[in-house]
This record gives C-alpha cells, sequence and structure tokens, in this order.
C-alpha cells in the first residue's frame, strides 16, 4: 500500500482527534470528508482504522485510547501535552509537504542555518542514561574552538533554537549550569561515565522565572508590571512575553500585565523592542 496515503491517513485521524475525542464512524466520516476534499481516496474499513490507531502509538508515541464509558477514541495528554503538541504541529508540516510535492514557489520556508537537531537523538539518550559527553563548541563571537566535557541534565528550545543544559566542572573553579547551543556543538562523542543528577534539580523549575537563557547565580527575581497600548496588547495577549505572564488591566485604553522574571539583559532587549508602537500594514507605504 502507498506509504504516503497511510502517512496522510493517520495523520487526517489525529487532525480529528486533536478536536475533540470521536468514535470510529465519526473518524471515518471525517477521512470521507476530506477524501472528496484531496482527491483521494482515506476511506477504509473500521478495522484498518483499528491498525492506523495502532500504527500512530508505535511511530509517533502518541497514545490513543479508548474510553469504554462514553465509547470514544481520544488522546492521552497525560503526563506530556507539550511533547504531544509539538509531535501534532510536526506531523501536519510534513502532511503539508506530501500535499505540496511538485508545487515548487507555493510554499516557502524560512532559510537558515542547521539548529543542530542532528544531535538531539544522542544527546538524549546520554541524558535518559546518565552518561558524561564531550564535544568542540565554537561561540559566535570567538575564533577558537574549545573542547568541552559535560554532564548533560536537559534540553531546551528557545525562539526556534536548542539548548543542552549542562553542569561543567573546571579545576579551581566552582560547579554550575551552562547552557550550549546545539547548532554550535560538534564532534559530539557519548562516554560511558555515569553522572548523579542531584535529585532536587527539575529542569522547568530552574528556567520557571528566566527570560531566554540566562539564570543569575544570586539574584532573585523581580515582579515587573508592564503597559501597552490596546493595539500592542493585541501581540502581547497573543504571544506572551513570558509563561508568568498575568493580565491586570485590559480596556480600551490599555493593557496591563504582571511578569516575574530575573531582570537580565535579554528581558531589557525585549522591552526595548516594544518600546514603540508599531504601524499598522496599513498605513505602510508600498
Amino acid at each position: 500500500m502507498d506509504n504516503r496515503k497511510i502517512f496522510m491517513r493517520t495523520s487526517l485521524i489525529l487532525q480529528r482527534l486533536q478536536k475533540s475525542p470521536a468514535t470510529l464512524k465519526e473518524i471515518n466520516t471525517y477521512l470521507e470528508r476530506n477524501s472528496n476534499q484531496y482527491g483521494e481516496e482515506f476511506r477504509v474499513s473500521q478495522r484498518t482504522i483499528g491498525r492506523d490507531l495502532d500504527k500512530i502509538r508505535s511511530m509517533h508515541q502518541i497514545d490513543i485510547v479508548y474510553d469504554y464509558s462514553r465509547k470514544l477514541y481520544l488522546i492521552d495528554n497525560e503526563g506530556q501535552p507539550e511533547v504531544n503538541k509539538r509531535m501534532m504541529e510536526s506531523i501536519d508540516i510534513l502532511n503539508a509537504m506530501h500535499l505540496a510535492d511538485g508545487m515548487t514557489g507555493l510554499i516557502l520556508f524560512e532559510n537558515r542555518q542547521s539548529s543542530g537537531t542532528e544531535n538531539l537523538y544522542g544527546l538524549l539518550h546520554a541524558i535518559k542514561n546518565r552518561y558524561q559527553v564531550s564535544f568542540t563548541y565554537q561561540k559566535y563571537f570567538e575564533k577558537e574552538k574549545t573542547h568541552r566535557i559535560v554532564e548533560p541534565y536537559g534540553l531546551r528550545e528557545y525562539r526556534s533554537r536548542w539548548y543542552l543544559v549542562v553542569k561543567e566542572a573546571k579545576k579551581g573553579e566552582e560547579e554550575y549550569i551552562k547552557n550550549f547551543g546545539l547548532d554550535r556543538i560538534t564532534d559530539l562523542e557519548i562516554t560511558k561515565k555515569n553522572f548523579d543528577l542531584p535529585k532536587d534539580f527539575n529542569l522547568a523549575d530552574y528556567f520557571k522565572f528566566a527570560f531566554g537563557n540566562i539564570v543569575p547565580w544570586e539574584d532573585a527575581p523581580s515582579d515587573v508590571v508592564l503597559s501597552f497600548t490596546p493595539y500592542q496588547g493585541k501581540y502581547i495577549k497573543s504571544t506572551p512575553l513570558h509563561a508568568t505572564q498575568q493580565i491586570l488591566v485590559d480596556n480600551e485604553k490599555e493593557l496591563k500585565i504582571q511578569l516575574k522574571v530575573y531582570l537580565t539583559y535579554e528581558f531589557i532587549a525585549e522591552l526595548l523592542s516594544n518600546s514603540s508602537q508599531p504601524i499598522p500594514l496599513s498605513r505602510i507605504p508600498i
């Protein structure tokens, strides 16, 4: 059977279950509707749909469970909602790329450098098994490369870049946590030397009040209140500045929000970028 069609069909099943739980009949109705829309035959037997659900579990690590009380299938997000969300976003993009085959010029991708994702699998293996890793690192503004041996604590994404969170110990220096951009890592090697992760370390808690990748050693997070025009406020509400963002005032005069963050250079730079009201696109001369 056409693997492309199987991939597209399983993607459509996930799309349907993203909207709400559904019966097998409702899933097949959704497949039938999209068969007419895309000019492909996605309709299959309920038995095949059952096998597709098993493929989704094995290929995408997204668990589809059956609620016997309601007699519905649903996506089990317990424990990893963000992972499932990102996984489904990636599947949607891949599905769109399949549909765009032979349609060069209709989809414009961002021209960007490698983000270092080729090292994700190896680093996850090292993190899971508590193995030290070594690599060569090239900072943006330094010509010399350095060789690092670190204890990997976790991985973090920030503004479409991936970072390795580690503890690096040097002779005569205090041990502290650092971040390394995956796009600047080369010659990655996973050692068989184990390390102990501190029992009280939690990646989400460590970055809870960080804006960007900097977590000051001694400074405490500050409560910050910001005011925006209603026009700016639409962007701030749709794309919050920080996970701690709370709306204090939202009316025809202003949007006032409160954040709890470390006052770092990255945060100040973000404030400066929002210091003046953007010009509506309709007012920009072409």
